[in-house]
């Protein structure tokens, strides 16, 4: 097997926000939809009960998804074909554009038919710029990353999703307490989605000064058979799987407060701020302690807690509801849950060599994303409606996390640090990967 040389560049903290502003616009706007769920619903999809105007919405959240393999597959590939840098110019302006028309659609009272239409298209769009996003920002910030640097550079992906989080929690509880939910029906979502796009043109400004870390010798270098990956690939998917429905059940907990907790939208919304806190501090803390002391214990242990604690967790939301409860429930997953898939993703990322890092990484992300993240808070919702159970968001995210833990058990430890690789790419067949498979 090839020791795969990677050039290291000079960057700087604008490029590395730039880099992580694409995913981080996606966790906004996801959680915005998420939020905003019940009145997109009846904006665009007005029916005889509430219930199936939110499936309506949420539904066509998920369309999004299906569109991100197809995105992983061209955007990715091309990522590791052309350069990572044009292709991060190009998901993001997609992103924008996508969200933008979202934000301004008429609702299905002005245009019809049309309303819903429009916005589907629109999410079909954003699914297929996000697929290929995380491909290229991921093998971006691992290839200028040092190698005992490494965590903590790609940990940011999963920081800029907890602080698009904190943002969209505070949005939400900031239009809340100021609108009425006939205002937020009508038009204080759109509000919370344009802040989004307008981070756009910045992001784009600083992407694109960024450096090509991918090398033109190596990108015109055959791919490697992706057979000798298979154990890699079953690694990501699963523990992606696993954080993805995590990452969902609890972005749902603002519309799951509400709807079957009963919780004023103040406090619903609340949910996400908590969620946003622990999903920073989390991801902060995979970096630096995976720098530090490895993968494997900064997967194995969180998860494990956490897989302890989501019965008791949602038992004492169902039987106890009110703030305190909620945050503290919300917060300790979260920060545990987040703090493992970080480190899940660094072990992903580090293990695929340049010439396919990008398109492997989005295609494994995608299929686990299209599958599971798209139809997570869709399942959840019509569980709770049929089985009229509150627990039945915690039994969907227990099976996620059994999975989850069961590969990372079975998983090697990838960290320069431990395995020995101070300068070179590691070589993933030798030190990463699962025993199945």
């Amino acid at each position: 097997m090839p020791e795969y040389q990677v050039q290291h560049p000079r960057v700087t903290n604008a490029q590395l926000i730039g880099v992580t502003l694409g995913n981080a616009l996606e966790f906004y706007d996801f959680l915005v939809f998420s939020f905003f769920a019940v009145q997109i619903g009846q904006c665009f999809f007005p029916a005889a009960s509430q219930q199936t105007s939110l499936l309506s919405a949420l539904a066509t959240f998920g369309a999004g998804f299906f569109m991100r393999p197809l995105g992983a597959l061209v955007i990715g590939g091309l990522g590791d074909r052309l350069g990572r840098r044009p292709m991060l110019m190009v998901s993001f302006a997609l992103i924008g554009l996508s969200t933008l028309g979202v934000a301004v659609t008429p609702d299905y009272a002005s245009i019809g038919i049309a309303a819903p239409v429009i916005v589907i298209l629109c999410r079909l769009m954003q699914g297929f710029a996000l697929g290929g996003e995380v491909g290229a920002s991921s093998a971006f910030l691992a290839e200028v990353a040092p190698p005992s640097r490494r965590g903590r550079y790609v940990s940011l992906q999963f920081v800029g999703h907890g602080l698009s989080m904190l943002a969209a929690g505070l949005v939400g509880v900031g239009l809340s307490a100021v609108m009425d939910d006939a205002a937020l029906a009508g038009w204080g979502w759109r509000i919370a989605m344009c802040l989004g796009v307008a981070i756009v043109p910045i992001g784009l400004a600083l992407r694109r000064t960024l450096p090509e870390t991918m090398d033109a010798d190596v990108s015109a270098e055959p791919a490697p058979r992706l057979a000798t990956y298979r154990g890699v690939a079953l690694f990501a998917f699963l523990t992606m799987l696993s954080g993805t429905i995590a990452t969902y059940v609890l972005g749902y907990m603002t519309t799951y407060a509400k709807t079957v907790l009963l919780l004023p939208s103040g406090v619903s919304f609340g949910a996400t701020v908590a969620v946003g806190l622990a999903y920073t501090f989390g991801s902060i803390a995979a970096g630096m302690g995976s720098d530090r002391f490895g993968r494997r214990p900064l997967m194995i242990w969180p998860t494990a807690i956490a897989t302890v604690l989501i019965m008791p967790g949602f038992w004492l939301l169902s039987h106890l509801p009110g703030p305190a409860t909620l945050y503290s429930v919300s917060f300790a997953l979260r920060f545990l849950l987040s703090m493992a898939t970080a480190t899940a993703f660094i072990t992903v990322t580090e293990s695929f060599p340049p010439r396919v890092r990008s398109g492997a990484i989005a295609v494994v992300y995608a299929v686990a994303t299209s599958v599971f993240g798209g139809s997570t808070q869709f399942v959840v919702a019509w569980l709770t409606g049929v089985t009229g159970d509150p627990l039945a968001p915690a039994w969907y995210m227990l099976v996620a996390a059994l999975l989850g833990l069961f590969a990372m058990s079975l998983a090697r430890e990838t960290a320069p640090i431990c395995v020995g690789e101070k300068h070179d790419e590691p070589d993933a067949a030798r030190v990463v990967g699962v025993a199945i498979g």
